[in-house]
């Protein structure tokens, strides 16, 4: 695996998703990602096209300096969704200090709604997506006393539909990934107790697969891999018997990134 991770490396630092493609923010954050979550952050000055340093390079030259936001590669496409993956990676890295962090921040801010929660740019329809990368970048630059708790609290719960589920927006339908995307946030700003957490633990469990295992968007659904792990890591959240506690920012057992971001 970490043969295949360091494959994807271009020697700009950045990462692609497989061998050949084209380096962008997202593939990059998930390279960090995976090799943070099998201590294998070294191999980078081992055995990558570039190292640690270069990789945090490349994720700062993708900051506008203007506006504080990020480009997810080198054509230009800005999303909060890349401001997050940068602090993420680059706090993993111990690297923030490449970036400025005040602008992105300022940024952030300027995506927040009348509702309490955060668009993809300023401007944007709230989210729930968004809204985890807004306030987890918020969480890690120390800046959560920025957030309007309570009304975002309020926008986020109300995201959960009578059979449990909780949706991205109002009027859509629930999905499995939202028990990560919401309940992340909700327990970054300490409001998760504003949601019916039984209800949500057996909405989870009926969209497993009883033969295959997996965990589906809903009920019935096809089985994922991608809704797998938000099951998962919600169930986690939610303080599911078994399961290891996991970070609520960065989407990883919260023994991995205390030992990480402590170093």
């Amino acid at each position: 695996m970490i043969d295949f991770v360091l494959s994807c490396q271009h020697e700009s630092g950045g990462f692609g998703a497989a061998p050949g493609h084209d380096a962008h923010m997202l593939y990059t954050v998930s390279a960090v990602q995976i090799l943070a979550t099998i201590d294998a952050v070294a191999e980078l000055d081992l055995r990558g096209k570039a190292g640690q340093e270069q990789v945090g390079k490349y994720i700062a030259g993708l900051q506008n300096r203007e506006t504080g936001s990020f480009a997810g590669d080198e054509w230009g496409e800005t999303d909060t969704r890349f401001l997050f993956g940068a602090f993420n990676a680059l706090s993993l890295l111990h690297l923030l200090s490449l970036i400025d962090v005040p602008k992105a921040v300022a940024h952030v801010q300027a995506c927040a709604n009348f509702d309490g929660g955060y668009g993809v740019s300023p401007g944007a329809e709230s989210h729930a997506g968004q809204i985890y990368t807004c306030v987890g970048a918020l969480a890690i630059a120390g800046r959560l006393d920025l957030v309007d708790r309570d009304r975002l609290g309020g926008w986020l719960s109300e995201r959960q539909l009578p059979n449990g589920g909780l949706n991205g927006r109002p009027e859509k339908l629930e999905d499995v990934c939202y028990s990560w995307w919401v309940m992340s946030s909700l327990v970054m700003i300490d409001r998760l107790r504003w949601i019916d957490g039984d209800k949500l633990v057996q909405f989870i469990l009926r969209c497993q697969d009883p033969e295959r295992g997996g965990i589906a968007d809903r009920p019935g659904d096809m089985v994922d891999v991608f809704h797998t792990v938000f099951g998962i890591a919600g169930l986690s959240l939610l303080s599911f018997p078994g399961l290891e506690a996991v970070d609520p920012i960065y989407c990883m057992p919260k023994a991995i990134t205390s030992r990480i971001l402590s170093k």
